[in-house]
This record gives structure tokens, sequence and C-alpha cells, in this order.
């Protein structure tokens, strides 16, 4: 572990020595000057992710030698099965970059409910892929005896053998992961850090465009008395507490924002803020000026008053 990890550091700083020290200088000025949490946060993702690119071969090798470990694990197993402790388990095989052969030095028996638990139990031990294929093979032809594919701990039988034990004999066991990792050349590296580069910017693009909008809509309101309106948001501020609004009461509460101290009528006011709607109800604006008043009756300096016969009037000191 601690070689890999080294080899890792290196290879970090093999890439960080081909970037010109000028261009270091421009991004450093350009992070102190434009949005330094978001940018640095970003720089932070990039090496991390050459970093991991960087141990690709590592964890490649790692996982063929783990895999034949786990695999010597299986042949362990079945030949205690097989009430043998002196024969050995023949040197595991990598016969592609997925796929591995399992042999023994003597004629074993096997019987598949138990080669199906040896191999899901070690390859659980060694935290492999649980997607692979197996197939036990007669060495005589070569012809497959048994075989079973694993998909996320779901087993399906190709060759349903209904339990059925294989008669002592010369086997050979290959295993197939049919979902694993594949070593990066240069295009695929290349490929995949021009979209980590890409989905940083654009997460970037989106925290600066976010906070932005929040600050001029923070920026964007009406004071009230102690009350700050904010009708893009719905909602009035008290101390740091807020109250929301109903899309309703915005709409009045800005009106008589515009107009303090002001008498407006009751047509005036159902016409502005239910004319889309094409059907006006007198009871439901008398609705909404109570709910308003229970939300302003904190502050005596503010009033929401019925003028009867005519209107409302919000009398602000």
């Amino acid at each position: 572990m601690r070689r890999r990890t080294l080899k890792c550091q290196k290879n970090v700083k093999e890439v960080s020595r081909v970037v010109k020290s000028h261009e270091i200088m421009c991004y450093l000025h350009f992070i102190m000057n434009n949005n330094t949490k978001y940018l640095a946060r970003s720089l932070a993702l990039v090496m991390l992710f050459f970093n991991m690119l960087s141990c690709t071969d590592d964890s490649n090798k790692d996982f063929s030698e783990v895999t034949k470990v786990a695999l010597r694990d299986v042949g362990h197993n079945i030949l205690l099965i097989n009430q043998d402790s002196t024969s050995l388990v023949n040197p595991i095989l990598e016969l592609d970059e997925q796929k591995f052969q399992l042999s023994f030095q003597e004629l074993v028996s096997i019987h598949p409910d138990s080669l199906v638990d040896a191999i899901k139990n070690s390859f659980q031990k060694a935290d492999l892929p649980k997607y692979y294929l197996t197939e036990v093979k007669r060495c005589e032809d070569g012809e497959v005896a048994y075989s079973y594919e694993i998909k996320e701990n779901i087993e399906n039988d190709i060759i349903p053998c209904g339990g059925r034990q294989l008669p002592k004999a010369c086997y050979i066991i290959t295993v197939k992961f049919t979902k694993t990792i594949n070593p990066q050349n240069s295009s695929t590296y290349f490929f995949y850090l021009s979209i980590a580069v890409i989905l940083v910017l654009a997460f970037v693009f989106y925290k600066y465009k976010a906070k932005n909008s929040t600050k001029s809509n923070n920026d964007n309101y009406a004071s009230i008395g102690s009350f700050q309106f904010y009708p893009e948001q719905n909602k009035l501020v008290k101390q740091a507490k807020e109250i929301s609004l109903s899309k309703k009461e915005c709409e009045l509460l800005a009106i008589f924002v515009e107009q303090p101290n002001q008498i407006i009528k009751r047509e005036d006011l159902m016409k502005q803020v239910w004319e889309d709607n094409g059907v006006i109800v007198g009871r439901s604006l008398d609705t909404y000026i109570s709910k308003l008043r229970k939300k302003l009756q904190t502050d005596e300096s503010i009033k929401l008053s019925n003028v009867h016969g005519v209107g409302y009037k919000l009398e602000v000191d």
C-alpha cells in the first residue's frame, strides 16, 4: 500500500512539472480574485482525478493478484470438501485481463452448490466484483460440465445441473468477470479528463450564478416598519425570522407597499390580483387581508386598516 501511495505521489509530481510556472501564477491570481472558495474546491477535484488515474495501472495489478489469492482459497476449500489435505492447487493462470483459471494437481469431485458458495465467500472477503461467469470444463475434451453466472449475488445457471455432483475427474475452473474496471489508455485518459474539467467548470459556473442570484434577491427588498419584504421570494423577514407569504398575499402587500398611507379601492385590488383568474370573489380579498394583518401585527408601527365602503390602507409611521 505504501509503495502504491509513493508511486501515485511521484506521478502527480511529474504531471505538476509539466505545467508552466507562469500558467500557475495566472491561475492562482484568478483564484484570488474570482470566487476563491469554489475554484479551490474545483482544483482539488481535478487533482484528485489525476491521482486516481495515475493509480489505474497499480489498481489493475492489485485486482489480478487479489483474484488469484481468492481463487487459490476456492481451490483449497474444494480440496477440503474432497477430504484431500495433501495434493496441491496448481498456480492460478490469468488467461486475459478479466479471465482466470483454477486447476488441481489431482482428480477432484465437484458439487455445484459447494462451488458456488466457495467462490461467493472468497470473492466477498476479497471485495471482488459481483458480476462473473464461472465454467467447469473437463480436461479430457474441454467440454463444459457445469457453468453459472452471477449478477449482483443473483445466480443464473446457464447449464442447469440441479445440484448434481460431478464425478471425480480432471477439471478446469475458469472465472471471467463480466463487469469490472478496464485499464486506461492514453485516449480514454484524456477523454475522462476532459469530462472532469467540463463538469468542474459547470459546477463552478452553477455555484457562482446561484451565489450571485441569491445575493441579488436578498438585496431586492422593501422596508415596512421593522419588516423586510422580499416580493420575489414571497416572504417577510423580521430580526432574521422568515414569514412565508402566499402568492396572493405577496401580490396584495406589494400593491400596498407601492402606495403607503394611501387608500386603495377594493375594486382596484381585486382587479390587479384576481383579474387573470377570470373569477373575482369579494370574500377572498377580505380573507387575504385578514391573513396579512395577522402576519404584520407584531409591529405596532404598521396597520392595515379598513376604510369602510371604500377599500384598505397600509398605515406606516
